[in-house]
């Protein structure tokens, strides 16, 4: 049916008008989507750049595994355990208050953690996990986990934490580690960024913290898409860290076993060095303390009993404690005069009993005097009158000179925390810390090891050291890093000739193997083993001429801390010299009666490589020396387990 013309014009304006509606919505439509384009692109794109660069990709450290520590043999002194722990996020958390309040009913915490705990929570950024408690018990960790869904932002995970399983025998050399604190990043220029993880641990004392950037290795690094509050959404990538370094120490673990239980309670120390290379065996400072205490976190209690211990148990008396070496420092004097040339090795004085100079009497320990006396005799008995008038001869500033070719006076570089570089006075140091001139009553005194003169165990293990082998070897700490041996030059010889080092040496073997040396009850019957040594008493108070006039108090009538301090270096075998020792202990009494028989015990479980062989003791005290070594708490040789009765 065809269409008439008026139809035709009706549909085409039904179209006309149907386009324009289209047209015209089209056209609001894109005026509209212009507009907000406008508004998103212009008006807001400050907003939205922000937002933008926020939500992106961010590099986040990874903690790594911190270096071993092993002893000269392979066994472990420092490691690392696996522990249970628990961290907040506080985004995830919401109400730190609420969630910390509900934890503290699950595992144990004080009021004083529980708050601290709260506080550094608010002080780190809302994504930055914080460790609220670690060493948690399984039982403590799965109640944790249970609660976990009434428990938002709080993660039960599993970490690595430090640990000493020889405690107390190492816990002045290795030391412990702790949390960085603002104090350790103050003194750093540029600190490493995974110092600044929260409760991040580095080393605080000791070998921990001298072997630190060794020990604590590379940080590993993760790549995660975070929005713009700091969420994370995903893991992109993780590149693990490099495991800090392993390292051995020249430390034999079970000399410094024997030497720490052979000082029970003795506040002393101990240091035994191998003369030929220098390798420290054994650097013992008793009574000691359990490192781990300060890795679990102290308590009050626990760091009070030892801050307030008259024996000082955290002080590391081995190279922190500085002592008037005694006679034991005559070797000194002794071969100042002879390598200067003012004396002799036939030299020969005459002792009554003191020295007058000046109107004043400076006494000999022996009140009667030893009659004409030689270098070796001057060892054997002790004589202070020989060396009073050798030092008027040599001059301190010789006898200084001295000093610092064996080693005194000088602070030696070894890995271990607050090491002291004693004192090895001179005219010029009087004058400059006292401004006094010097005087020749100090030379007298500084000539037998009293006065100004001022030695660490470890300085007293040096010098003798030097004079057994004749070389100017250097103490070291460090035996292996990774696996490589870390290489020892030969010491240079000393400048000192032979024949004198042979006379200074007969007199140091007089004083144990003589008949009237000072030491004899220390002495050594196995031929292989043969001990050189010397003893020496300092005191710690004045004694006055009505005192002596009256009489001179005996150590054992004084209060512990007013009595002298005992001292004795040595080395062995005589002939053939291994190994130098040094023993002090603090208010002792006398060298020969306290140090020496310590020294000799400590010497023979070094050449022995174990307990002392009985048959090295005179017949007379084996019965005695084998009870005492029974009843030694020490560890097994081979396990390191400490026994049930080891002392808290």
């Amino acid at each position: 049916m065809r269409r008439t013309q008026k139809d035709t014009e009706k549909s085409a304006r039904t179209i006309t008008r149907r386009g324009l509606m289209l047209g015209g919505a089209m056209t609001a439509m894109v005026t509209a989507l212009g507009v907000r384009m406008r508004y998103l692109q212009i008006d807001q794109a400050e907003e939205f750049k922000l937002l933008a660069e926020e939500n992106r990709v961010n590099i986040r450290l990874i903690p790594p595994v911190r270096g071993m520590i092993y002893d000269r043999n392979g066994k472990i002194l420092a490691q690392n355990e696996q522990n249970y722990r628990i961290s907040i996020t506080r985004e995830d958390a919401g109400d730190v208050d609420v969630v910390m309040r509900r934890l503290a009913t699950l595992i144990p915490m004080t009021a004083e953690e529980l708050e601290q705990t709260i506080s550094d929570v608010k002080k780190h950024s809302a994504f930055v996990p914080v460790v609220v408690k670690d060493r948690l018990s399984w039982d403590e960790f799965s109640k944790v986990a249970i609660n976990a869904p009434a428990l938002p932002g709080v993660v039960p995970e599993v970490g690595l934490s430090r640990l000493y399983p020889r405690d107390f025998d190492f816990a002045h050399v290795v030391g412990y580690v702790g949390p960085v604190s603002d104090k350790d990043l103050a003194g750093l220029e540029d600190p490493d960024p995974v110092l600044r993880l929260p409760k991040f641990q580095i080393g605080k004392i000791g070998a921990e913290r001298w072997l630190e950037p060794m020990l604590r290795g590379t940080a590993g690094t993760k790549k995660i898409e975070v929005n713009h509050v700091g969420r994370v959404m995903r893991e992109l990538e993780r590149k693990e860290g490099q495991k800090g370094s392993d390292i051995l120490l020249t430390i034999d673990a079970n000399l410094q076993n024997f030497t720490q239980a052979r000082l029970g309670e003795e506040s002393a120390a101990v240091v035994v060095m191998d003369v030929t290379n220098g390798d420290v065996l054994a650097c013992v400072s008793s009574p000691s303390f359990d490192p781990n205490l300060f890795v679990r976190g102290i308590s009050h209690a626990d760091y009070s009993a030892l801050t307030e211990h008259d024996h000082r148990p955290l002080a590391n008396k081995s190279v922190s404690g500085a002592y008037p070496p005694g006679s034991t420092f005559k070797m000194v004097t002794a071969l100042a005069a002879l390598h200067s040339g003012s004396i002799g090795v036939g030299h020969s004085v005459r002792c009554p009993g003191y020295l007058e100079y000046g109107g004043r009497k400076f006494h000999c320990w022996s009140r009667g005097g030893h009659g004409a006396v030689g270098l070796t005799r001057s060892f054997e008995q002790s004589c202070d009158v020989f060396y009073y008038d050798v030092a008027q001869k040599v001059g301190i500033d010789k006898i200084a000179e001295m000093g610092r070719m064996l080693g005194l006076g000088l602070r030696h570089d070894l890995p271990m925390s607050a090491i002291t570089e004693g004192i090895m006075p001179t005219k010029a140091w009087k004058q400059e810390r006292y401004k006094q001139d010097w005087r020749i009553g100090d030379t007298i005194n500084a000539s037998i090891g009293q006065g100004y003169v001022l030695a660490s165990p470890l300085q007293l293990a040096v010098m003798t050291a030097r004079i057994a082998s004749g070389r100017a070897v250097e103490p070291r700490l460090v035996h292996v890093v990774d696996g490589k041996e870390m290489p020892v030059a030969e010491a240079p010889l000393l400048d000192i000739a032979p024949e004198f080092l042979t006379a200074v040496r007969k007199g140091m073997h007089d004083v144990v193997n003589g008949a009237h040396g000072t030491a004899k009850g220390s002495r050594v019957v196995e031929p292989t083993m043969v001990f050189a040594g010397k003893t020496g008493t300092s005191q710690v108070r004045n004694i006055t001429a009505a005192e002596r006039a009256r009489g001179v108090v005996s150590n054992d009538q004084l209060p512990w801390n007013r009595r002298d301090h005992a001292l004795f270096v040595g080395y062995a075998p005589y002939d053939n010299p291994r190994y130098a020792v040094s023993v002090v202990v603090e208010h002792g009494s006398g060298g020969s009666t306290t140090a020496a028989p310590i020294a000799r015990d400590v010497i023979l479980a070094a050449l022995n490589k174990g307990l002392p062989p009985l048959e090295a003791y005179p017949a007379s005290q084996r019965g005695r020396i084998e009870t005492m070594l029974k009843e030694l708490p020490l560890r097994d040789p081979a396990t390191g387990i400490a026994p049930k009765a080891e002392r808290a």
